[in-house]
């Protein structure tokens, strides 16, 4: 009874400050009752967040698995978050939240190795093409190095497409799987980086934009409309006037497109 009356009284007083006020007192005293405020304030968007990933997820990935995994990006969120960099709250945990079930999905090895073996080939064909060529290639540029046609390579994009959980998370990894930088991890406090790190994730970060900007018009805008302006893909579709699994297979290209296009960077760098 004392608790729920002390929880009742602690709430009371945060409704009084403004959240920026919350915030900063949360980063000075590391409450309890705050933190359990903030997670009960942004549960919802754990919700809202699985419920995108759950699109097109085979039926043994349960949606309540998802809002699990959710939680630990949520908790992350709140634990790392600084309203000194000047993004909203809501903004960063998404990315944290989203990165989260990914992780918790990979570790799950739920892709058929086929389909991850498939996926791999066209990433590294892409690779091997713009490496060569210096530049964005094409759709059937990619197909003839496969030894597929163009409508093949469609079919098989489909194929990977109806299975993949790559994400912009995962765009850069530096040495292992263990340690990558992501838009994400840009826009965190480097008040604990060295020097060095702070200008490599900035220099990273620069490299993203720029792979992106070079997508395919239609490739971009769907990159941008689900990361960005935070639309489903059936949201995306309706935009574009095209079919949500149309969009599924255009954000696929797109993923595939990126990794290969810093994993030609890296090589450069390194």
């Amino acid at each position: 009874m004392i608790n729920k009356k002390v929880w009742e009284m602690s709430d009371s007083l945060s409704e009084q400050k403004t959240e920026d006020e919350l915030w900063e007192e949360y980063r000075k005293t590391r409450s309890p009752a705050l933190r359990d405020k903030f997670i009960r304030q942004y549960m919802p968007l754990v919700k809202y967040v699985a419920g995108k990933v759950s699109v097109g997820m085979p039926g043994s990935v349960e949606f309540d698995d998802l809002v699990g995994f959710g939680q630990f990006g949520l908790l992350d969120a709140i634990n790392k978050y600084d309203p000194e960099k000047n993004v909203k709250f809501k903004t960063y945990a998404v990315t944290r939240i989203r990165g989260a079930i990914f992780d918790e999905l990979r570790q799950l090895d739920w892709v058929p190795r086929s389909i991850r073996q498939r996926s791999r080939e066209i990433e590294d064909s892409i690779v091997e093409l713009e490496s060569k060529l210096g530049r964005t290639v094409s759709d059937s540029e990619i197909a003839g190095s496969l030894g597929l046609s163009e409508a093949e390579y469609q079919r098989e994009i489909m194929k990977v497409s109806g299975t993949s959980i790559l994400s912009l998370n995962d765009v850069w990894y530096s040495g292992d799987e263990s340690d990558h930088i992501s838009i994400g991890d840009s826009i965190e406090s480097p008040a604990s980086m060295n020097p060095d790190v702070q200008v490599e994730r900035e220099e990273i970060r620069k490299v993203i934009i720029q792979a992106i900007n070079e997508l395919p018009e239609k490739e971009k805008m769907v990159i941008v409309l689900y990361y960005h302006e935070d639309l489903t893909f059936k949201e995306i579709g309706q935009v574009l006037d095209v079919s949500e699994s149309r969009i599924s297979q255009l954000h696929t290209k797109a993923n595939l497109r990126l990794r290969a296009k810093l994993t030609n960077f890296r090589k450069g760098i390194m």
